[in-house]
Order: C-alpha cells, then sequence, then structure tokens
C-alpha cells in the first residue's frame, strides 16, 4: 500500500531511507537538535515539549503550524530518540483499516516484545471524527502513543476527546534569521548536494530567507532548482547570486487556511477600530492577494460600520453599504478600489459602540430579569374593544406638543442603554437627549 513508503524501522529517520531523488527538503531532515533550526519558543533545554521528548515520556502530541515549519521534521526528530517503534500515516492516503492494521501490529508488538508503537498521522485535519475516534481507546489503554501534525487549528478539526489527551503545540513561521541558518547548514551538508561545492553568495540568501514566509521547504526548493539549474565555475563550484535565486523561487503565494481566514479578518477590523487606516489597507491587501471572498470583506465593514463608528458618524453605514453593493456589481479587480475607500473612511471616523452595547444591556435585561409589560398607555389602541381595555389612555402625541416633546416614560423602570459618546455626530445627540431630560425638569413641569 502507498502508506508503507512511510514506514521506517526502529530509529531510522525519513532522510537515511529517501534516495537522492527525493526532494531536497526530505533529505535534510534534521537527525538530531542541533540540526533543527527554529522554535526556541517549544524546543529550548527546559521547556515542556523538550522535556516530553527527552524523557520519551509523551501520551499524545499534536503539532500545529504554517507550512514549512517544521513540523514533520520534529516529528521524524522523535524517531530517532525514541526507543518505540514509529509509524507514519498519511491523513490524506491512510484510511481506518489502514490504521486499525497498524493498531493491530501494536498490540502484537506489545504482547510479543513489550516495545510501545508511535503511531504519526501527517495532515491529522484530513482525518474525519470517525477516523479520529479509531484513535482513542488505543491512546487511553496505553496501546499506543499519538503524534499529530496539522496545517489547521486543531481546535477547528480534531475532535475535542483527542485535543483532551494530548499536548497541544503551535509551531510558528520561521524568522529570516531561522531560514539562514537552514540555508547555510544545507550547502555545507553532504546529504544536499553529494558533495557539491556550493557558494550562496549573501544577497541571495537574504532574499531567499525573507521571500519563503518562514516556510523552510520552499526555501529549500528553490535553492535545490538554483544548484541544478546552474553550471560549476572553472574551480568546480556552483555559485548562487541574487539573481539566480530570484529566477528560482515562483511568485510567493499567501498562507491562508481557516487560521489565516480569522486571524487576518481579526487583524482587519482591530485596525479600523484603532484608527489605523495604513495597517486595515494592509491587512485588506492581504486577504485580497489569498483570495479572500471579497463580499465576506465587505459584509465585514459594514457590520463595522454600524458597530465601530455607529451614531459617531451615521455616513459610514451609508458608505459602507453602498460599497458592498457597489463590490457585488463590479468585482475585481476594480472593488479593491471600492473596498479601500470603506476601509480608509471608516477606519478615519470617529468612533462609538454606544448603540452595539446598548442592545446587548437592553438584551441581557430581556434574558436574566423580568421581562417588563408594555404600559397600557403604549398598547395598541386600533383594533375594536381595545378602547374597553384602556389602551392608549392616557398617551401623549409628541406632535402636538410643546418643542415636539412629550413628558412621559415609555418603559415602566428607568433604565439607560443608550448612552451617546462624547465624539463625532453623538456629541449632538448627547445635547439633543440632554435637552429632552432638561425639558421633563423644568420647573413649569413640575407646578414649581
Amino acid at each position: 500500500m502507498e502508506s508503507n513508503l512511510f514506514l521506517y524501522d526502529d530509529g531510522e529517520t525519513a532522510s537515511k531511507k529517501m534516495p537522492g531523488d527525493m526532494p531536497l527538503a526530505a533529505r535534510m531532515r534534521p537527525a538530531k537538535f542541533a540540526e533543527y533550526f527554529g522554535q526556541k519558543h517549544l524546543l529550548e533545554p527546559g521547556k515542556l515539549l523538550r522535556r516530553a521528548i527527552d524523557s520519551d515520556s509523551f501520551t499524545s502530541i499534536i503539532l500545529h503550524g504554517p507550512p514549512g515549519s517544521g513540523k514533520t521534521s520534529l516529528a521524524e526528530l522523535i524517531a530517532t530518540l525514541t526507543n518505540c517503534k514509529f509509524i507514519r500515516l498519511s491523513g490524506v492516503t491512510s484510511n481506518v483499516a489502514e490504521l486499525r492494521k497498524e493498531i493491530q501490529g501494536a498490540i502484537s508488538r506489545q504482547d510479543s516484545s513489550g516495545k510501545k508503537t508511535i503511531i504519526f498521522i501527517d495532515e491529522i485535519h484530513r482525518f474525519n471524527r470517525a477516523q479520529q475516534d479509531v484513535l482513542l481507546p488505543f491512546i487511553e489503554n496505553g496501546i499506543i502513543r499519538f503524534i499529530g501534525n496539522t496545517t489547521q487549528n486543531p481546535f477547528f478539526y480534531v475532535i475535542g476527546p483527542l485535543l483532551s489527551r494530548s499536548l497541544v503545540f503551535k509551531l510558528e513561521a520561521l524568522a529570516p534569521s531561522d531560514i539562514m541558518e537552514i540555508l547555510g547548514h544545507t550547502i555545507s551538508d553532504e546529504r544536499a548536494f553529494s558533495g557539491k561545492k556550493i557558494i550562496l553568495q549573501k544577497d541571495a540568501a537574504d532574499f531567499l530567507s525573507k521571500i519563503c514566509e518562514g516556510d523552510a521547504r520552499r526555501a529549500l526548493n528553490a535553492l535545490e532548482i538554483a544548484v541544478l539549474t546552474s553550471n560549476p565555475d572553472k574551480n568546480g563550484a556552483i555559485d548562487i547570486d541574487l539573481q539566480t535565486a530570484q529566477d528560482s523561487i515562483q511568485q510567493k503565494a499567501v498562507q491562508y487556511g481557516d487560521d489565516g481566514h480569522y486571524d487576518t479578518a481579526s487583524a482587519f477590523i482591530k485596525s479600523m477600530r484603532g484608527s489605523d487606516p495604513d495597517a486595515a489597507l494592509y491587512w485588506l491587501a492581504k486577504m485580497l492577494e489569498a483570495g479572500e471572498d471579497i463580499s465576506f470583506i465587505a459584509r465585514r465593514i459594514v457590520i463595522f460600520a454600524s458597530e465601530d463608528v455607529g451614531n459617531a458618524d451615521p455616513r459610514a453605514i451609508s458608505l459602507a453599504t453602498s460599497a458592498m453593493q457597489a463590490v457585488e456589481m463590479i468585482g475585481l479587480p476594480e472593488a479593491r478600489i471600492i473596498l479601500a475607500q470603506a476601509v480608509t473612511y471608516c477606519a478615519t471616523a470617529p468612533k462609538s459602540n454606544a448603540s452595539y452595547m446598548g442592545v446587548d444591556s437592553a438584551l441581557d435585561d430581556i434574558r436574566n430579569n423580568r421581562v417588563q409589560p408594555v404600559p397600557v398607555f403604549l398598547r395598541d389602541s386600533h383594533y375594536k374593544g381595545s378602547e374597553k381595555l384602556g389602551h392608549g389612555k392616557g398617551y401623549k402625541y409628541p406632535h402636538s406638543e410643546k418643542n415636539r416633546f412629550a413628558d412621559q416614560e415609555y418603559l415602566s423602570v428607568p433604565k439607560k442603554y443608550y448612552i451617546p459618546s462624547e465624539f463625532g455626530y453623538e456629541v449632538k445627540i448627547r445635547e439633543r437627549l440632554e435637552y429632552w431630560e432638561g425639558l421633563k425638569m423644568a420647573p413649569e413641569k413640575k407646578g414649581e
């Protein structure tokens, strides 16, 4: 079966098993911690993950992070340090039957020799709930130890019972300095290019370390292409300059899985809320470049215009709604201009969440306190028989009153839900409310 390509003997790594024509990134899998670069927040001596690996005592580990951050390399590094049988399966190609077969092998192995088994599942998020459920009893009773890798947020894709039995660690995109170390280590390693002398110019290394967006695999793929497509100089060395490096890498793709979707949208909204149009435009551009649905972006701007700008600038909701309609009619690429106008307007508008806070406060009262009855004088008086019930009796029609304001209470308990801010148009709204409150308190109204 295809998954058998990923079954290794005890203590052997992928890099030792893979032939020379495998991709450079696969050949350069680290065999010891000294060859693993980045993720110091997890792997420095004394850190929880490092202690769990060094003591070979973990039960279940889930590693998640962006592509090329070292998840699979870390799992295979564990394989070199453990006394367990290490089995690798793929969440893409493996199925329940294969998984059950390996679990049965783990049971037989433990019965015959006492040796435990680590089952590593690459891209665990590809397993559905039923497939993940298969693992639970065997992790619970100690038959297997489990390592799962995923580029997605495991709290969205991995079932709760498996999460609760696992140590979950997030790997970050590698820093440019980490990529530089990886490139430097690679060109001096015999496994990389069979002993060929490789010269990587500093500006070329700088370029690759930045353009790859923290993805070591992408940087190594570009390096490999550069080496394989370059001729040695008179001294037999392959010299990779900046132009060669630039020619060897494709247009970068913005990493934008589910995490990227939610995290970038969050940064986008928070930048507008923080009145930073430059940051808001940057996150807008990232979403556009990653292929985000422009309707989603437009809807978020409309929500923001009401939630965060509100009555501080009532024009914001009109502009945002118009932008949403225009985006639907125009489409890309011109829609980016419309979105940019709406974003910069909302980011630079005065801010108020008073309406949002007000309705949530009222909802909280409805849900958690006694629901107030409608006062009799406010009840519908238009149907036959309502007059006999007293509906509408005593109601003052504001248009018939002086200043178009009637001194009457519309809620049976004194509550303040809407408290206008001191910014933008809400300054005028606040003044108007204070004026009406003053009419209620006027001496002539109190018989003084």
